[in-house]
């Protein structure tokens, strides 16, 4: 079963906790702190491996969890980190944010991989909290929680020509042909439903060709299979249209050209302005000449190579010209660099990191680094609360709650807890 779009969730491991411990001994009266600080969570990564050729198997994954980092111990022993978990994926696998709709990573390269989520950090242990000021502290930190992200998969694959075209012209017949991939074959349409790929051998040379299914009118919008598969015509250097010139089932050689130019250029500006091909196929059939003749007089500026796979006329020169147009048609980039979460700048980056909002008289903190700094406290430890209200005030959040109207005494919320604003 071919599987080329999937979403998942992610949820990187968690690290471990900081230890609170002293050091005890006999005739160490005065030993000090000595915890340990928490490993970190495992990552979440994407790796390619070149033998996969569909997301299947991670289709039947709903949510891939990392786990937690080891506590750290006594006698200022650290926790281990987890293991990482590695994903595999085929080649041409794009790994977007879903709540973002940016691009985190474009995995072309055979065993590239790339960190989808980050584990969090270990908790520190009170003996990384030691001061001049504060030689014995009384408390440690959680670990910190590990990345969580709703990712949509998107395979799109690789070939350095794709095959495109109406269904029943012979696409899947000239793959076939010309390498030693064999698709299904059959007089009827949408025989090809997934998209087949063959290696063309030239003496010492080759390059890939995909037979991509049939394309029919408002595939751009999603008829047929479109959508589907439009997008792995997004990978190849060279487009090679086939026109039944044979012109079965009435079929009009000129109309159909029209027909996928269209659809190709409603779908994506860059996929229209590749390198591109005619293959007059079925040159063997009465009229064949004659509708050529046309095509090229309408044509005249197009590259036309007629073909017959019954006979194997005019294949040789077609695989020639195509390796010839492969190895000097530069490859283009899928994605432009705005289209990359690492490339954007966040407009309002320089704006507080929370907001503060009144529900129902209830004053709500939300931000990322508060909500964090709360999962990481050990609110049982009387130190680590006062440490938690001292970060607070460094990031001015009480007094951006007064010039909002708070009192003292008001209902204060972080996530799902509920605390008094108090001096």
């Amino acid at each position: 079963m071919f599987v080329d779009n999937i979403t998942i969730k992610v949820i990187a491991g968690k690290g471990g906790d900081g230890c609170t411990s002293f050091r005890r001994e006999k005739c160490v009266p005065m030993g000090g702190p000595d915890g340990g600080n928490g490993g970190r969570g495992s990552n979440i990564i994407f790796k390619v491996d070149k033998g996969l050729k569909t997301l299947i198997d991670l289709s039947y994954q709903k949510m891939v969890k990392g786990k937690k980092g080891e506590n750290g111990k006594g006698s200022n022993k650290n926790g281990a980190n987890a293991e990482d978990i590695i994903i595999k994926v085929p080649q041409g696998t794009t790994i977007i944010d879903n709540d973002t709709n940016l691009v985190l990573v474009d995995l072309v390269a055979d065993n590239q991989e790339f960190i989808v989520a980050k584990g969090g950090r270990g908790g520190r242990g009170n003996k990384a909290f030691v001061t001049k000021s504060e030689s014995a502290p009384k408390f440690s930190e959680y670990g910190e929680p590990g990345e969580e992200k709703v990712l949509h998969c998107e395979l799109k694959v690789l070939a350095d020509v794709g095959l495109i075209g109406l269904p029943s012209v012979g696409k899947s017949t000239i793959l076939a042909c010309v390498s030693a991939a064999n698709p299904k074959i059959a007089s009827y349409h949408f025989t090809t439903l997934t998209p087949n790929l063959g290696v063309v051998k030239i003496y010492d040379k080759s390059f890939v060709m995909a037979d991509l299914p049939g394309l029919i009118e408002g595939a751009s919008e999603g008829a047929g299979l479109g959508k589907d598969f439009l997008r792995h015509a997004m990978r190849t250097k060279i487009l090679a249209h086939v026109i039944d010139m044979g012109a079965e089932e009435n079929r009009d050689p000129l109309n159909d050209y029209q027909i996928i130019r269209q659809e190709i250029e409603k779908y994506n500006e860059k996929l229209a302005q590749k390198e591109e091909i005619i293959i007059a196929s079925k040159m063997d059939l009465p009229n064949a000449k004659e509708n050529l003749q046309k095509f090229q007089k309408m044509y005249p500026e197009k590259k036309i190579y007629p073909i017959s796979a019954v006979t194997n006329e005019g294949l040789d020169n077609l695989i020639k010209s195509l390796m010839e147009l492969v190895e000097n048609t530069e490859e283009q980039n899928l994605y432009d660099e705005k289209d990359f979460d690492s490339y954007v700048v966040y407009k309002f980056q320089n704006t507080k990191p929370y907001t503060i909002t009144n529900d129902n008289g209830v004053w709500v903190l939300k931000g990322e680094e508060i909500e964090k700094l709360f999962k990481m406290t050990k609110f049982t430890e009387e130190e680590a609360v006062l440490r938690f209200a001292r970060k607070l005030r460094g990031m001015g959040v009480e007094d951006e709650l007064e010039k909002a109207g708070a009192k003292r005494g008001d209902e204060v919320q972080i996530l799902d807890y509920i605390f008094e604003f108090k001096e």
